[in-house]
Order: C-alpha cells, then sequence, then structure tokens
C-alpha cells in the first residue's frame, strides 16, 4: 500500500512541486494551504507522514507539531526558509523528526521521505516479535502499544523522545554518551547537534517533572546520561 503523505505549504507552487516529486517516488499525496487546513486534514486522512512548512500565516507550522504531539507521533518533516542552528533545533525539540531548508532539492526531499518512513517501519517490527513491557520504579513502558506509564498516568512522548527513554529503560544503570543517544534515535546519517540531544533530554524531563517524576534522567558530567530512579518527588 503506498504512503499516504500530508503536504502543508501556502505557496502552490511549492505544494505542487513535493506532490509530484513524491507521487513519483510512489506515494499519494494530500494538501493542505495552512495550518488550520493541516489539522483537519490530519484528522480526516491518518497520514503516514507530514513535509510541514514552518513559516505560514496565522497558524506556523511549529504550532501545529505541538497540536498533532499532543495525540500523535506520525513523522513530521520541516521545510523552512530559514536556515539558522535554533531553528533546526527548535523545529526537533518540538517533535519534528527531520529538517529541510528551502530552495531544496525534490529529490533529496523524497530521500528524506523514505528514510524517515524506513525508520519508523524498523521501529516498529523490532518491537513487535517479542515486546516486552519495561519498568524501573514507578515507570513502565509498552514498546509494543507505545505507550508510557508514570505513576498511573499517561506520558506523552515524540517517537524520537520514545526511542531515547526505551534506550535507558533497556539498560538501566548504564551511562549513555550522546553520541549512543544520537544512534539510538536517529539511525539514519544525518548531522545532529550535541544541543539538539540536549534538547530532547530536557522534554523528557520537563514531561516527566510536570507528572511528578523527581529524577527520569540524570546527567553524568563529562561522560553522559543515564536513566533515573523514576520515583515520584517527595
Amino acid at each position: 500500500m503506498a504512503h499516504r503523505i500530508l503536504v502543508v505549504d501556502d505557496d502552490p507552487h511549492i505544494r505542487e512541486v513535493i506532490c509530484f516529486a513524491l507521487e513519483k517516488g510512489g506515494m499519494t499525496t494530500s494538501v493542505a494551504r495552512d495550518g488550520r487546513e493541516a489539522l483537519n486534514r490530519f484528522r480526516e486522512i491518518h497520514p503516514d507522514l507530514i513535509v510541514l512548512d514552518v513559516g505560514m500565516p496565522e497558524m506556523d507550522g511549529l504550532e501545529v507539531c505541538r497540536q498533532i504531539r499532543k495525540t500523535s507521533d506520525t513523522p513530521i518533516l520541516f521545510l523552512s526558509a530559514r536556515d539558522e542552528e535554533i531553528d533546526r533545533i527548535l523545529g526537533l525539540e518540538i517533535g519534528g523528526d527531520d529538517y529541510v531548508t528551502k530552495p531544496f532539492s525534490p529529490r533529496e526531499l523524497v530521500t528524506r521521505v523514505n528514510v524517515i518512513l524506513r525508520r519508523s517501519a524498523a521501529k516498529r517490527e523490532a518491537s513487535a516479535p517479542e515486546a516486552k513491557l519495561l519498568s524501573q520504579g514507578r515507570l513502565s513502558m509498552d514498546p509494543l502499544g507505545h505507550s508510557v506509564i508514570f505513576n498511573g498516568s499517561p506520558i506523552t512522548l515524540t517517537a524520537i523522545e520514545f526511542t531515547i527513554l526505551k534506550s535507558f529503560l533497556t539498560r538501566p544503570g548504564i551511562v549513555l554518551t550522546r553520541e549512543q543517544i544520537m544512534n539510538a534515535a536517529y539511525d539514519i546519517q544525518i548531522y545532529v547537534s550535541d544541543r539538539t540531544i540536549d534538547s530532547h533530554i530536557r522534554n523528557i524531563r520537563a514531561k516527566f517533572a510536570a507528572a511528578g517524576c523527581a529524577s527520569i534522567v540524570d546527567t553524568v558530567h563529562g561522560v553522559g546520561f543515564r536513566l533515573g530512579l523514576c520515583e515520584s518527588a517527595k
């Protein structure tokens, strides 16, 4: 079955170029012209991946991503006319899976889309045959169901955050370097800065802190990170 891709951009020419390239690559496409339409289309068609422009009027792509990440970990590839590091970090920090700047090569975009789709499929297949519940303290994870529970409350994580936390849970007590975390979260050859890994860790900590977790990920200065005690704050 062909992958369904939602293409979101306020420029009709860019939408046309992207859709032509993706359809030539064997995928089916749907389009949205702005953020609000994107959210409506997302709920209607349940796409396998979203190509999402950052700089749209009214509701920009980052806000669309924030809204989608409340309920879904559908892969998101950001498009932006800006190439500043802070934009890349922000886009990935709030739940984006990759980032392409304009002007872009349609061939490169299709390649990145295919890589993200393969990565998502591989992660699902890897967890499916013998998925076991993982737990530490008041934290439990169901790899097959892609769910995380802390102290009885569900925690919503992006696909990358989920993978990072799983890498800690499968090796409790082991200190993971940023490079090891990067390889676990981004199992493709793309450049990801240390600051981006730190952003993901900070995001995970914030979500668990809001749920009352005293320590989900501990920093081992000069080395990396390891799983915390996963207990409630006193």
